[in-house]
């Protein structure tokens, strides 16, 4: 007999029908020889029972029954008796007695526990990863996917749109990060590109005539991880024929309103906000505002620059600026130390520090840096913040982008500790008109703020040559809950101003041919204006479910790393591959410092300044001092250390040793031992003492011991015993982002 029922679907319309069920063993139980089993498949959980005076063969086979063992059973649906019904289950109130064992396929003992309420490592979910799709919860999260995906569908094709696919092998184009290549096996020394986004193919379908376009498109990115990107995502990708963005607004409110309406049965007030992005970086200090509190930010460079205050006066004096939080009603709230902990978390992000000042009685300023401000320069620090008794202001003054970045995440982290936020909050907001262009300090040349495709507002052709810092774009940015959930411009269709923005970023009219002539030939023929974007579909989903981790709704994620431990991709290619596809690996084996690299890409996509030395290969933090000109306590030594749940990097001064039972009580782990040198190459690709303090660019934690920032400048071994890399100390905490404490001795 097939399975007839699924195991949530039983109930007491099916008493005494004879029926069919199979799935995993989840729980086993023996209740004075009456054996009870919860049989789970992806749809819930019936209880199932053998009891030997029924049926003797089949106790027989439930007493060699384990966990995860796969069993389908024949029997009778029953009553459960009284008081022993079970609530939370939507069978709770049946069972299934058990007339016959139809099939068995044993399990042997799983290395993760398949229950909700027992967390693995993340190294051991990927590795096993198709263990960690059994529980419920991760069901439940991808079957979730699943009805987004059907409901955006639904709502596009009912307004007209027509789902098309785009291809996969594609011609490579500068879209912001690292291309993935495939070498042509017909074409030796050629290489297509898989796709960053289908920009390109949307705007050739609109120039082709189908005016409403959509897919849930596969987009492929080679670059650092996080919790909200991997190397593989999919996005809503959309385009459409003669709007403008407002008809984009519309479109995505009505689509954002009917999937929140379907899937959790929230009514989501529309039209949302619209914040211009000089509002939002000047009020939110970002781009992708969280409007769901308050604590807005203002520039106060006018209002102090006539103070004493010598800090204030000096970043003032070299460009900088000096923006103040206003953290309502946290006068109060917060002690003296919560206060000195969010100066230490400011200078930790690249700060220089942090200032600040009480709201008292009377409007009046309270805190030591008051007696530098007059009177009336009091009173209009006050009006300019809109501040009221009760109120701290928090001031920082550097560089625009400093100031902006250290604010935005203070802000963030009073929300969270302060609970100003609900789980069940959200709030959206569209931000309009970014500049399109945008200096690049390092190559002191232009460079496109977004999409190269977005139109400049027709106010602002004339300043394409003259002033690029002024043109403004058509560009779009829709955000919830403080994440880019979609990019998105009414692009720019007339070929000879596409041609004026590539030249103002320094791209030749001949490279520009040559990378998109394809489209700018296509434009030749009537080109329609048109607009789109691409949403963030594995961010909408984590997000409606509460999740922060994009990796919680995709099946098979990559690691930090950039790997699958479960299948072990990327692997090596065999030499008969290699030999097809005209490839030769000696250069690259021989001379590649892939750890450099990558601590290198991630340096300068900060814009952090360092120095990569090259010297005599070191050993020892003695040898390492003398050979870089540093102190022995300036250099950082980055050990691997194995716990009971994987790898994790602990980093102290050159001038100290680990003390693992003080680690131990920071990070709560049972077991911590040193990594062996075999172990240490398989989690870093480093041989040991050569591993920089970059967890984070392994999948690592990093824990710091508190002597690491106890130095302006620090240096350690990059990947190599010959080579080395100097910074700032606080540099290196804003890219690693650790965990800080005190376990060097």
């Amino acid at each position: 007999m097939k399975r007839t029922h699924t195991c949530c679907e039983l109930a007491d319309k099916d008493i005494n029908k004879k029926v069919a069920l199979a799935g995993w063993c989840s729980t086993r139980r023996d209740h004075g020889g009456v054996i009870f089993i919860d049989l789970r498949d992806r749809y819930g959980i019936t209880q199932i029972v053998f009891d030997p005076s029924h049926d003797m063969q089949s106790h027989k086979t439930a007493e060699t029954l384990r966990r995860e063992d796969v069993v389908i059973v024949e029997g009778h649906v029953r009553k459960r008796p009284k008081g022993m019904e079970n609530e939370r289950l939507v069978t709770g109130n049946v069972e299934v007695l058990v007339d016959k064992v139809l099939g068995i396929n044993r399990s042997e003992t799983p290395p993760i526990e398949i229950d909700d309420r027992i967390e693995a490592s993340e190294e051991m979910r990927l590795k096993y990863r198709y263990l960690d799709l059994r529980k419920p919860k991760m069901q439940k999260q991808l079957i979730f996917r699943h009805h987004l995906a059907s409901a955006i569908r639904e709502y596009l094709n009912e307004h007209g749109f027509i789902e098309i696919e785009t291809p996969m092998l594609i011609k490579t184009t500068p879209e912001g990060a690292r291309d993935y290549l495939v070498p042509s096996r017909l074409h030796p020394g050629k290489f297509y590109s898989l796709p960053q986004s289908p920009q390109i193919y949307k705007q050739i379908l609109m120039i082709a005539g189908f005016d409403k376009y959509y897919q849930l498109a596969r987009c492929l990115r080679d670059e650092d991880l996080r919790a909200d990107r991997q190397p593989e995502h999919t996005q809503l990708d959309l385009e459409m024929s003669f709007v403008d963005a407002e008809d984009i607004f519309h479109l995505t409110e009505g689509l954002i309103k009917e999937v929140f309406r379907k899937l959790l049965n929230r009514d989501i007030k529309t039209p949302f906000r619209r914040i211009d992005y000089n509002d939002a970086m000047e009020k939110y200090c970002t781009d992708k505002p969280d409007i769901r509190f308050g604590m807005e930010c203002c520039t106060v460079t006018e209002t102090v620059k006539n103070s004493e205050f010598k800090v204030f006066l000096d970043v003032i004096k070299k460009g900088g600026i000096v923006k103040a939080l206003n953290a309502e009603n946290c006068g109060e709230k917060l002690s003296r130390n919560q206060i000195d902990e969010l100066i230490e978390f400011a200078k930790q992000n690249g700060a220089q520090g942090l200032a600040w000042m009480k709201v008292g009685k009377n409007k009046a300023l309270e805190s030591n840096i008051v007696k530098f401000f007059p009177e009336n320069e009091q009173k209009k620090l006050i009006e300019k913040t809109n501040a009221k008794m009760g109120d701290l202001l928090l001031f920082a003054a550097d560089n625009s982008k400093i100031v902006n970045d250290v604010l935005s995440k203070i802000r963030l982290k009073l929300a969270s500790s302060l609970n100003l936020i609900k789980e069940v909050d959200f709030g959206f907001c569209f931000v309009t008109d970014f500049p399109m262009f945008e200096w690049n300090e390092d190559e002191q040349k232009w460079d496109f703020g977004h999409n190269p495709f977005t139109m400049p507002k027709e106010e602002c052709w004339e300043y394409l040559e003259k002033e690029p810092s002024k043109v403004v774009s058509y560009q779009y940015d829709f955000v919830m809950n403080g994440s880019e959930l979609f990019s998105g411009s009414v692009r720019n269709n007339i070929p000879e101003l596409q041609m004026r923005t590539f030249k103002v970023t320094g791209m030749s009219e001949a490279e520009t041919k040559d990378k998109f002539g394809f489209l700018l030939e296509a434009y030749k023929y009537g080109a329609p204006r048109h607009a789109g974007f691409g949403l963030g579909f594995d961010r909408l989903a984590a997000l409606m479910q509460g999740i922060h981790d994009i990796r919680e709704v995709i099946a098979f994620p990559k690691n930090k790393a950039a790997e699958n431990p479960m299948d072990g991709s990327p692997n090596e290619a065999s030499e008969k591959q290699l030999q097809e596809l005209h490839i030769k690996l000696d250069f690259v084996k021989d001379t590649r410092n892939v750890v450099l690299d990558r601590i290198i890409d991630a340096l300068n996509k900060e814009k952090i300044e360092y120095e990569v030395l090259e010297h005599k290969p070191v050993f020892t933090s003695k040898e390492a001092a003398e050979v870089r000109g540093t102190k022995p306590e300036q250099g950082c030594k980055a050990l691997i250390c194995k716990t009971e749940e994987g790898f994790i990097q602990a980093v102290v001064s050159g001038a100290k040793e680990l003390d693992i039972e003080k680690l131990q009580k920071l990070t709560l782990f049972k077991k911590i031992e040193l990594a062996n040198a075999k172990e240490v190459r398989k989690v870093t690709g480093c041989n040991i003492g050569s591993v920089p303090p970059f967890g984070n660019l392994f999948g690592l934690k990093a824990y710091f011991d508190k002597s690491v920032v106890q130095n302006d400048i620090v240096a350690f071994n990059a990947g190599t015993h010959a080579k080395s890399i100097k910074m700032k100390a606080k540099d290196l905490v804003k890219v690693v982002n650790p965990v800080m404490g005190e376990f060097g001795k």
